[in-house]
């Protein structure tokens, strides 16, 4: 067995709340698996872009809560939560933070919003019954250690014809204090029918730091139920994340996501989407973003189920110095779906002659009348547009940075007008700026 695993499963004995909800034989059961089936090698399919080899061999302990006498950390806590509004729940190293934390807005008849661990300990059973999903797949490791180890995370459920006026950022900081910890936190998103909610989640770290952050999403839309969630990823150089988000839509249910990775030496997310119910529609897109020796894995797998369903993906890459980016875009139109509409767009940049991207668009289908297209592009800036800026005085780094901008931003198209996509725009604009501005 590796490091990794062994370490991780050391962890699961000092769990707090491991029987808690009835859960225990079902967090064994998935530490079991996980430790049977180890971590993914080069022949999964899946994981092939993304290789584990360093990953196995190292250990990561438990991570411990901020300590409130660590007067630099709260201080450069508070200054990072300084231009995130409320409502939000705060997450420090694994841990809610009530203090910082500010849901008032939300309470309102309709709308229950938890840390997970406040659910655990009071809850009903039945409230944590998410985690007892099981992952049969040899590939879903990462999935299986979050089901024996999160401990926390938020559960947001809304109940019928109630909208949240609100976005509600969930932000989720590493202290940067513990170099080698890891936390596991899963999350429930509950909209039942005719509920809007929007969701922006923020992953970063107030110093340098080579922690495992570990996350699993489960989404659930009912009937005419609408979910905007924004998830901007700028962790720390030396961070490994693993994410996942699963997803199902009823009918006329309506989800659009944005995904921004710009940070972490290993990210990877994995987000399945099943459109169960007639008329369901996702409109996702992201930005890869891959600088230094950064490697960055985002992997779709989307089930059109129902009639008339739709799904738009539009994701943009880029990669620079020695950095790699992976990209699978999965559509799959089962057998009775028809009328769907599915739509793929990878495009992708490279900045540098040893950076690497690969890309793998699949569309399968079983599905009769449906419109579908899928497509993806690997190359470089176009040398008619650096030339026609250079023409009108700019020099080419300020030419070469203003044009890669320009084939980032179409991302954030799926966020509507206003403060929220002003704030993303200025957020990767100053990463791009960063990694390859003059």
């Amino acid at each position: 067995m590796s490091a990794l695993l062994d370490s991780l499963a050391a962890a699961f004995d000092g769990l707090a709340q491991r029987e808690a909800a009835g859960l225990g034989a079902h967090r064994r059961e998935a530490l079991e698996a996980a430790l049977r089936d180890g971590l993914p090698g080069p022949r999964s399919e899946a994981w092939k872009y993304t290789p584990l080899r360093a990953m196995e061999r190292r250990a990561f302990a438990p991570a411990a809560p901020i300590a409130a006498d660590t007067v630099a950390d709260i201080g450069a806590l508070d200054a990072a939560l300084a231009d995130v509004p409320s409502p939000r729940m705060v997450f420090v190293d694994g841990c809610y933070d009530a203090a910082r934390s500010d849901i008032a807005a939300m309470s309102m008849p309709g709308i229950d919003v938890q840390p997970l661990s406040q659910v655990l300990r009071t809850g009903e059973p039945r409230d944590a019954n998410f985690l007892a999903r099981r992952f049969a797949g040899a590939d879903e490791v990462f999935a299986n250690l979050n089901a024996a180890l999160a401990e926390e995370g938020v559960v947001i459920r809304l109940d019928h014809e109630c909208p949240a006026a609100f976005p509600l950022h969930l932000v989720f900081v590493a202290s940067g204090r513990a170099q080698e910890s890891a936390t596991h936190l899963r999350h429930f998103v509950d909209l039942r029918n005719d509920t809007h909610l929007c969701l922006v989640e923020h992953h970063i770290a107030l110093g340098e730091h080579r922690g495992l952050s570990n996350h699993v999403f489960h989404v659930h839309l009912g009937q005419r139920a609408g979910l905007e969630h924004v998830r901007v990823q700028s962790e720390a150089a030396g961070a490994s994340v693993f994410a996942r988000t699963d997803a199902v839509l009823a009918r006329d249910a309506r989800y659009a996501r944005l995904d921004l990775e710009l940070g972490a030496s290993l990210s990877r997310h994995e987000l399945n989407v099943r459109l169960e119910g007639d008329h369901a529609r996702l409109t996702a897109s992201g930005v890869l973003f891959a600088d230094g020796k950064r490697h960055v894995d985002t992997r779709l797998g989307i089930a059109h189920i129902a009639r008339d369903t739709a799904c738009d993906l539009f994701w943009r890459g880029l990669a620079t110095d020695r950095g790699r980016a992976a990209f699978h875009g999965g559509i799959v139109i089962r057998e009775g779906a028809d009328g769907s509409n599915a739509n793929l767009s990878n495009k992708n940049l490279l900045l540098s002659s040893q950076a690497e991207i690969d890309t793998q668009p699949v569309l399968v289908i079983h599905a009769d009348e449906v419109q579908a297209a899928h497509g993806a592009t690997v190359g470089q800036l176009d040398p008619t547009a650096l030339f026609y800026l250079r023409t009108r005085g700019l020099p080419e780094p300020e030419a070469r940075a203003l044009l890669t901008a320009a084939f980032c931003r179409e991302a954030l198209n799926v966020v509507a007008a206003g403060p929220l996509r002003n704030a993303l725009t200025a957020m990767l604009d100053a990463r791009l700026a960063e990694a390859t501005g003059p």
